[in-house]
């Protein structure tokens, strides 16, 4: 008898807790449970929920629990950790919770919730912090598919994937329940370098506060980690309406205005071994295609350039030269690169590159006499009268590793800045504001090797994927398709997306690069070309004058149609236009093999 009570007990507890979760799902706004929040759809739900009583009996079906997670709200656990040795975290320190605080000691982090958005402040006036994991608990619906974001540049490697736990999602992610989208992430005004984790029992937000490879050291000021906002999707929302829709609200700093970009950029078929005569030849030959008046196209002159010899005579006469030819000049600068005679005071440490024997002397941004040669070079550029200026490799000259490499830890341990009291994600920021102090508001900036989360607001452009190439068509498929796809929801919202270029080459079969053009004119982000001696052909000609007039009209906004079911869309459409199908792997399907 006692064995039939205590069965009967436990489940009328059972029924009761099922009843607790189901009038959840109709209560009137949002209720976190287990860390799933549900909404009603108006007010008054208790009410229809107890005149609806009994709907399950007569074989209707109930609401289908909504897979969007509360984050704005005081998790479930904090940690910090002081330092990090080879590659774990160490140090650990676990806080107390009191009311939206976690102490531990002197130090405290405070989970601020307020309207529409979690603030996750620091303060360690007498200990070094490296990192600190905020951990929520939640029912994560099960076959959810997430999508996160790259630390700068993505490699090829963005998409939606099922659930991986381990999976390192920097700066935003989103989900899809194969219905609809929500959308998780930190402003660009992050203090920290943060990522994401999602697993079937919640989710994890690591930030990075480290100070080089070190823990930094506040002192007395308080640092604001991270502000924390969401992004509800709608039914019947597109997913990539909703993680455009995240991105705009991430927006910490308002951005800077949208233009039409499109012209050339030598890289891809000359890789560094351009003249200023063939430039100029560049730039006549894509003036030619360019649509006559409004807005002209760019000649970006890329790595490679020397001013003062015989290749390159002079480089402020090379600038008026395109203009003359009615476009637009555009140059490449190193901005941390130093020269081997700079004082080994202004310069980071090598130890940041750890065993690596492709090393760069450069600069330490936070040091003033450096910031003074960072200037000057921009200073310099703009001085003869470059309008655009795309600024490369800082993040790797700086924190000592690429993107594909840093993982959970964008630095190897055991340096630290010249400043010890400033996190990277600040130093970082910081730089790309003297950029563009330096660059002037008129200058157009184009960001690459940078982490455009930060450079919201402060780029024009941003580079969003690695190299494409004039060598293989393979790099461009993974590295220029995948970025345009998965990036453009940053488009028009953090920044105008550059994809990187069309190279034109005898390498590379035009039935792929003659796509690839279509669909970045026709995505309305920068269309850039390399046009090799390839490029002057009939068919090319004729490819390139239809593109340049599509870009200088600021494009079609294409989207791409498979955005949830491909690394590489190959359906697009353009608002009302029948949809169109590019064909990335051709015949004889993509190639294993990848160029470097």
């Amino acid at each position: 008898m006692k064995h039939k009570k205590e069965q009967r007990n436990a489940s009328e507890r059972a029924n009761e807790a099922d009843a607790v979760t189901r009038r959840s799902f109709l209560r009137k706004g949002a209720l976190a449970i287990s860390g799933i929040t549900v909404a009603s759809a108006a007010s008054g739900a208790q009410t229809r929920l107890d005149a609806n009583a009994g709907t399950a009996d007569r074989g209707e079906r109930s609401p289908k629990p909504s897979s969007f997670l509360d984050l704005l709200r005081v998790p479930e656990s904090v940690t910090v950790y002081r330092g990090f040795e080879k590659t774990l975290p160490v140090g650990l320190t676990s806080l107390e919770r009191t009311g939206e605080q976690w102490r531990g000691g002197q130090v405290v982090v405070e989970s601020g919730v307020k309207q529409d958005e979690l603030v996750l402040t620091l303060a360690a006036p007498s200990t070094a912090i490296a990192a600190v994991h905020v951990r929520w608990r939640a029912e994560v619906a099960p076959g959810l598919r997430a999508l996160g974001d790259a630390w700068e540049r993505s490699y090829g490697d963005l998409g939606w994937r099922n659930l991986i736990p381990e999976r390192v999602m920097p700066w935003y992610f989103a989900t899809h329940d194969g219905a609809t989208c929500h959308a998780y992430g930190v402003k660009t005004d992050a203090g920290a370098l943060c990522f994401w984790q999602l697993d079937p029992e919640g989710v994890s937000l690591w930030l990075n506060v480290a100070n080089g490879g070190n823990g930094v050291e506040l002192g007395q000021r308080r640092l604001t980690m991270a502000t924390v906002v969401t992004r509800r999707g709608a039914e019947g929302e597109k997913a990539l309406e909703t993680v455009t829709g995240l991105c705009r609200t991430m927006c910490a700093r308002a951005s800077r205005p949208i233009v039409p970009i499109y012209g050339a950029n030598d890289w891809c078929y000359s890789y560094g071994r351009s003249t200023a005569e063939t430039i100029l030849r560049d730039t006549e030959f894509i003036v030619e295609l360019s649509p006559k008046g409004g807005v002209r196209p760019f000649s970006v002159i890329d790595g490679g350039w020397s001013n003062g010899n015989s290749a390159w005579p002079d480089m402020g006469k090379l600038a008026a030269n395109i203009k003359q030819r009615t476009a637009r000049p555009g140059i490449w600068i190193r901005p941390l690169e130093a020269p081997q005679d700079a004082a080994r005071g202004l310069l980071l440490p090598d130890v940041r590159f750890g065993e690596k024997k492709e090393r760069a002397r450069g600069y330490d941004p936070t040091i003033p006499e450096a910031q003074e040669r960072i200037r000057a070079k921009l200073r310099e550029a703009t001085g003869w009268g470059y309008e655009m200026v795309k600024h490369d490799f800082s993040t790797y000259d700086l924190l000592g590793q690429w993107g594909f490499e840093m993982g959970p830890q964008p630095t190897l341990p055991g340096w630290s800045l010249n400043n010890r009291s400033r996190t990277n994600a600040e130093v970082i920021a910081e730089l790309y504001a003297l950029i563009r102090e330096a660059a002037g508001e008129r200058v157009l900036l184009d960001g690459c090797n940078t982490v455009g989360h930060l450079g919201q607001g402060v780029f024009d452009l941003q580079r969003t994927g690695d190299d494409t190439s004039g060598r293989q068509w393979e790099r461009t498929r993974r590295m220029g398709v995948n970025t345009l796809s998965f990036r453009l929801p940053q488009h028009g919202t953090f920044y105008i997306l550059d994809a990187d270029l069309v190279g034109i080459t005898e390498a590379v079969p035009w039935e792929f690069n003659q796509q690839w053009l279509d669909v970045l004119a026709r995505s309305g982000t920068a269309t850039l070309v390399s046009a090799g001696p390839p490029a002057r052909g009939r068919d090319q000609r004729a490819a390139l004058r239809d593109a340049f007039q599509i870009a200088a009209a600021g494009g079609l906004a294409a989207v791409p149609v498979d955005w949830t079911e491909a690394s590489t869309p190959e359906r697009w459409q353009a608002g009302a236009e029948k949809e169109r199908r590019y064909r990335w792997s051709g015949t004889l399907g993509a190639s294993a093999f990848l160029s470097p």
